[in-house]
């Protein structure tokens, strides 16, 4: 009877996800060794450091962390919501007092031989917290405090991961939690009144940062208007005295080089690329090798594997994202499709942020590739994402 049981569970995994995470894993360790073979900083450091074999340890002890999340009944999980919430937040605040400082941001916390990034778990934390949430009657729902109590849980990570800074990570939220509120059945008018109200403060904030005076505009990191101006393709020079022109000229391609140069790799890999470990534009240097391997993988993988196998990419993440809705269309009760719709949202909001900034229609913000780019947290955590979904396929149909 148990033998039975165990081969119906094995049957009803959704297999096809787990081949595409498991293709992800395998393309991304390929090519972040192909990004760092000629990388200095590496050269020295022996194998098991190299950040190829981190990201395979990274992605096995996800693994094993993500069939520990499939074997525990979701709704069992979802009662701790309310304590992995609030230990990711005392993990953001702990960023302020015990982080580690690197290009005068503070995102991470040294554990010795291991950093952690807590934005990235405060993204798992979050989506539990909200689905638990939401996964009340449809009546209290419609109650203005329930409605903007769901929104101060997405807020207060948002302004923590914000003030660290990453923009980049902060923005996440935004999209995940409203898409959760949708799924839950907030009442849309409301909905609409805060998306239409966002978009008008962040056109304001746009107008004010790119065009209004230094002493009106809004406070923000030196890079992250620089990245802005970048992105809209602004002067920097415009309006300069004529003695600063040729500095701030020098500013703009340096702050400019990084995406013009991803640019490049992807549209010089033509149909079937140079081949692996080929690209010319990391083996010489012109991809900056401190960020070719996470941020700009998918511009290592277009060069040396070009279209088709950029096609690769895309289809395996279409796998994982339709198998997903499908998860959240299959699920038994609300708790499931909401775990599984911020589970979707989050994930396909950082590919389409990656792969957008790779070709040039996102501006340059650090959301890492899912399951590609080099980073332990980023990996652990896209694959305890994958666990989950896995465990609202398989008690779909436990009633």
């Amino acid at each position: 009877m148990i033998g039975k049981l165990e081969q119906d569970q094995r049957v009803r995994l959704d297999w096809l996800q787990i081949i595409a995470v498991l293709g992800l894993l395998a393309v991304g360790a390929a090519f972040i060794h192909s990004a760092t073979a000629t990388n200095e900083v590496f050269a020295s450091r022996p194998w098991f450091r190299q950040p190829f074999f981190l990201h395979i340890v990274y992605g096995l002890v996800g693994l094993a962390a993500a069939t520990v999340v499939c074997m525990a009944d979701y709704r069992w999980l979802a009662r701790w919501s309310l304590v992995a919430y609030w230990a990711c937040m005392l993990l953001l605040l702990g960023v302020f007092v015990v982080g580690k400082e690197v290009y005068g941001a503070r995102r991470w916390i040294d554990f010795g031989p291991v950093q952690i990034q807590p934005s990235e778990f405060a993204k798992i934390g979050f989506i539990f917290m909200m689905a638990n949430f939401l996964s009340r009657p449809l009546d209290e729902l419609r109650q203005p405090g329930v409605f903007w109590k769901a929104i101060g849980l997405m807020l207060l990570p948002f302004l923590l991961i914000l003030k660290e800074p990453d923009l980049g990570s902060a923005l996440l939220f935004l999209p995940v939690g409203l898409v959760m509120l949708w799924s839950a059945g907030a009442p849309q008018k409301w909905l609409i009144k805060l998306v239409g109200g966002g978009v008008v403060l962040i056109t304001l904030l746009l107008v004010d940062i790119l065009f209004a005076p230094p002493s009106w505009r809004f406070k923000l990191e030196d890079y992250q208007r620089r990245r802005l101006l970048v992105y809209f393709g602004m002067n920097f020079a415009a309006n300069a005295p004529e003695a600063e022109r040729a500095r701030l000229r020098r500013e703009q391609r340096a702050h400019s080089y990084n995406v013009e140069q991803a640019l490049i790799s992807v549209g010089s890999g033509g149909w079937l690329g140079k081949g692996w470990g080929q690209g010319q534009q990391i083996t010489l240097g012109y991809l900056p090798r401190a960020v070719a391997h996470n941020d700009f993988i998918f511009s290592v993988i277009a060069e040396e594997k070009g279209f088709l196998g950029s096609f690769i990419v895309i289809s395996l993440y279409s796998v994982v994202l339709f198998t997903g809705i499908r998860n959240a269309a299959q699920a038994r009760d609300r708790l499931g499709r909401l775990l599984a719709a911020g589970v979707v949202t989050l994930l396909f909001s950082q590919i389409f942020i990656n792969i957008g900034m790779n070709i040039r229609i996102m501006p340059v913000t650090g959301v890492p590739l899912p399951l590609l780019s080099s980073g332990g947290s980023s990996v652990l955590c896209s694959l305890i994402a994958m666990g989950l979904l896995q465990n609202i396929h398989l008690y779909r149909r436990n009633y």
